[in-house]
């Protein structure tokens, strides 16, 4: 095997009938010659190796993707539910402080801002729900077309592959060799085309729990901006201070919504959570100056 001349110093290597190279390591040598391989190689394989460094290499790589926290599953949902969470707060605090700017009472506001929370957070899940679907489908017909391709055009497909891997550099019998092993796989043969062809991905979130994810984080931090107006629906409580403790308790989600971003992505913290107060904020202040605006026209 070719790619034995590239490992004189490993104890073996071999190409396993399937998916996956198989590299057994010297413990003196293989970290150096692992690194090479795996950036030579590229996409389209995946790697497992043995020795004496192998658990704690696979600790530490858990350990930056998170995999082993808490947030491990949440994190393929992040989006869904700081996009959700945002624009669940935003538009109803909009919906309050263009109320407040209006004048209105606090019925309306509560009639306005619960209209907005569930009708706009139904229609922003069902617009999810139907995105994350037409993602997979539009992924599997691909997925068929280049089986039909392979079944039907096998020397054609075959060449693209050869110009995908002379392209990342392979040459002669090496890259002759990777052809092989990528080709004498239907499944793998299209998992490699379908992402170094086609650049598609396959979405392996549920439709079903981006839509569950979004509804909820859109409710969740939606109702922030109207609970200081329940309560002083049934609670005798100052009227000019309603929406100042709306902006106050808003703020605060916003806030929290800024530093789950940045915790689970790994970015600055201090800044996720001021960029997403000054968002939101400029949200409310537009619509604030808005029914301030339209409140003394019509007056």
């Amino acid at each position: 095997m070719l790619l034995q001349r590239y490992a004189k110093r490993c104890t073996s290597i071999g190409i396993e009938q399937g998916s996956s190279f198989f590299i057994r390591l010297d413990p003196a040598t293989g970290s150096s010659f692992f690194s090479c391989i795996l950036k030579y190689i590229g996409n389209g394989f995946s790697f497992r190796y043995s020795s004496d460094m192998s658990e704690s290499n696979e600790h530490h790589e858990n350990t930056i993707h998170h995999r082993n926290s808490i947030f491990s599953r949440f994190h393929r949902y992040l989006g869904e539910f700081v996009y959700g969470g945002i624009d669940g707060s935003v538009t109803t605090f909009a919906v309050v402080a263009g109320s407040a700017g209006g004048g209105l009472d606090v019925p309306v506001v509560l009639i306005l801002g619960f209209a907005n929370l569930l009708a706009d957070g139904f229609a922003m899940s069902v617009g999810n729900f139907l995105s994350t679907k037409s993602e997979i489908q539009n992924y599997e017909k691909h997925k068929k077309i280049e089986y039909w391709e392979i079944e039907h055009m096998p020397e054609k497909e075959r060449e693209e592959i050869y110009d995908i891997y002379r392209a990342k550099g392979f040459k002669g019998k090496l890259l002759d060799q990777v052809v092989d092993v990528i080709t004498a796989d239907k499944d793998r043969w299209v998992d490699v085309m379908m992402k170094e062809e086609l650049e598609m991905q396959r979405e392996d979130r549920s439709p079903y729990l981006t839509a569950l994810m979004t509804i909820s984080a859109f409710v969740l931090m939606g109702i922030i901006p109207l609970l200081v107006y329940v309560a002083a629906y049934w609670v005798n409580m100052d009227q000019n201070r309603l929406f100042f403790w709306s902006s106050v308790m808003t703020g605060a989600a916003f806030v929290f919504i800024g530093f789950l971003k940045s915790y689970v992505t790994g970015s600055h913290k201090l800044r996720g959570m001021i960029e997403t107060l000054l968002l939101g904020g400029a949200a409310a202040i537009v619509a604030y100056a808005v029914g301030d605006i339209l409140e003394k026209m019509i007056a």
